[in-house]
C-alpha cells in the first residue's frame, strides 16, 4: 500500500488542508484530524479537491513523531487499499438501526482478518457501539480499533463521513491492505497493586457509568481503605491508580472522574454489576513502551504507516512526567506515525481508558 502523511500549523482551515495535502494528486481514502474550524469546511474542501475519495475526519489533537502542536494532520491512502466507509447513527437510542449497512460493506470489501481493520471515531455510548459493531465484525474476524472523539473546545464530539457531519454517531472505515498485513496492538502501563484485593461491583448505575458500591460498601470508601488516600484525593489520583475490570487474565482500565455525594465513583467506562474490580498502579511505563516498540519492529520490518490512539490521561501523564517528546520520537522510529488524543479507546470487543492502541500497515 502507499500512503502520504501531511500536517500543518496554519491557523486557517482551508490553508491547513491545502498544506497537509499538497503532495496528494489522487486518493482512495483520506483521514483528517484537526483542531481548527468546522468539519463542514473539511467536507467541502475534500469534495471539491478529491471528489472520488472516501473520507473520515474528526476534531481534536493529533500526534506526530515531531510533537503534538499541529493544527491539522491528514493521511491520504493513494494505492494498495480497498476502503468502505460508513456511519452508525442514533447511538444513544437505536444503535443497531444501521448495522445492516456495516454488514453490506463487510461483504463488499471481502475482508481477511490478517489484512483488514475497522477504524472508527465514536462520539458517545462507547460500550453499546462496540457491542453493536462486533455483531457484524466478529463474523469476519475483523478487529475494531478507534477512539472517542475528544475536542477540548467543543462540548459534543463530531465525525465526518464522506461529506456529512454527524453527532451521536460512530464514523467508520473498513480498510483492507491489498499489499500486506495490518497488525494491531494495545499497551497498558498499569498493573494490579501488590497483593491487591479483588472486589465485586455490587451496585452500579449503567446509564451514568457510576460504580456505587464495591463489596456492598461505598466504592470511594473501599478505594480509600486500600490506598490510604482520603476520599477527596481519589479523583486527582487517577493518573497513578485507576481502577481495572478483570476479564480472564486481563485488566481493562476505567478512569474515575467524579466523586458523588454517596461515596460512589463516576467513571468514563461502564462497570457492570458483579464485575471483578481491582485498584491498579502505574508501572514502569518506559520499559513497557520499549517492549511494545520492540515487538512492533519484529512484526513489521517494512511499515508504511503507524496509526495510534492515546487516551487524554496518558497524554497528561506523559506531559507531567516530561516524557511525551521522548515517547513520540520513539514511535516515530517505527515509520510514518500519526496519533490521536482521544477520550477513550475501543479495541476488539472492549471500550477502555488510559490505554494506547495501534494499527501498523505493512
Amino acid at each position: 500500500m502507499k500512503a502520504k502523511l501531511g500536517s500543518s500549523h496554519q491557523q486557517e482551515l482551508t490553508a491547513a488542508l491545502a498544506e497537509a495535502l499538497a503532495d496528494v494528486r489522487q486518493a482512495t481514502f483520506i483521514l483528517v484530524q484537526t483542531t481548527l474550524g468546522d468539519l463542514k469546511q473539511v467536507a467541502t474542501y475534500l469534495q471539491t479537491n478529491f471528489p472520488g475519495a472516501a473520507s473520515l475526519a474528526t476534531s481534536g489533537q493529533s500526534y506526530l513523531a515531531t510533537g503534538a502542536g499541529q493544527t491539522l494532520v491528514a493521511v491520504a491512502f493513494e494505492a494498495g487499499v480497498a476502503v468502505e466507509t460508513g456511519v452508525l447513527t442514533k447511538l444513544a437510542t437505536a444503535p443497531l438501526r444501521d448495522l445492516y449497512t456495516l454488514e453490506q460493506k463487510l461483504q463488499a470489501i471481502k475482508p481477511n482478518q490478517q489484512n483488514t481493520i475497522c477504524l472508527e471515531y465514536c462520539t458517545n455510548d462507547e460500550e453499546v457501539t462496540v457491542s453493536s459493531m462486533n455483531v457484524a465484525l466478529e463474523k469476519y474476524g475483523v478487529p475494531l480499533l478507534g477512539g472517542s472523539a475528544f475536542d477540548e473546545q467543543k462540548c459534543t464530539g463530531e465525525v465526518l463521513v464522506d461529506g456529512q457531519v454527524y453527532q451521536d454517531a460512530c464514523g467508520f472505515a473498513l480498510i483492507k491492505n491489498l499489499d500486506g498485513k495490518i497488525n494491531t496492538y494495545s499497551e497498558n502501563i498499569y498493573e494490579p497493586v501488590s497483593n491487591a484485593s479483588r472486589h465485586i461491583a455490587t451496585k452500579v448505575d449503567l446509564k451514568t457509568k457510576t460504580l456505587v458500591e464495591l463489596d456492598n460498601q461505598p466504592a470511594a470508601e473501599v478505594y480509600s481503605q486500600e490506598t490510604g488516600l482520603p476520599a477527596q484525593q481519589i479523583i486527582e489520583n487517577v493518573l497513578n491508580q485507576p481502577l481495572g475490570r478483570l476479564v480472564g487474565d486481563n485488566y481493562y482500565i476505567f478512569s474515575m472522574h467524579e466523586l458523588a455525594a454517596n461515596g460512589a465513583l463516576v467513571n468514563y467506562k461502564r462497570v457492570n454489576k458483579n464485575d471483578t474490580v481491582a485498584i491498579l498502579q502505574l508501572a514502569d511505563y518506559q520499559t513497557i513502551n520499549r517492549q511494545t516498540l520492540e515487538r512492533i519492529k519484529r512484526d513489521n520490518p517494512r511499515p508504511e504507516l503507524i496509526l495510534s490512539f492515546n487516551c487524554i490521561f496518558r497524554h497528561q501523564l506523559f506531559q507531567k512526567e516530561g516524557y511525551l517528546p521522548t515517547y513520540l520520537r520513539q514511535m516515530g522510529t517505527l515509520g510514518p506515525y500519526l496519533g490521536y488524543v482521544c477520550g477513550g479507546e475501543q479495541y476488539g470487543k472492549q471500550h477502555v481508558n488510559q490505554t494506547m492502541i495501534c494499527a501498523v500497515f505493512e
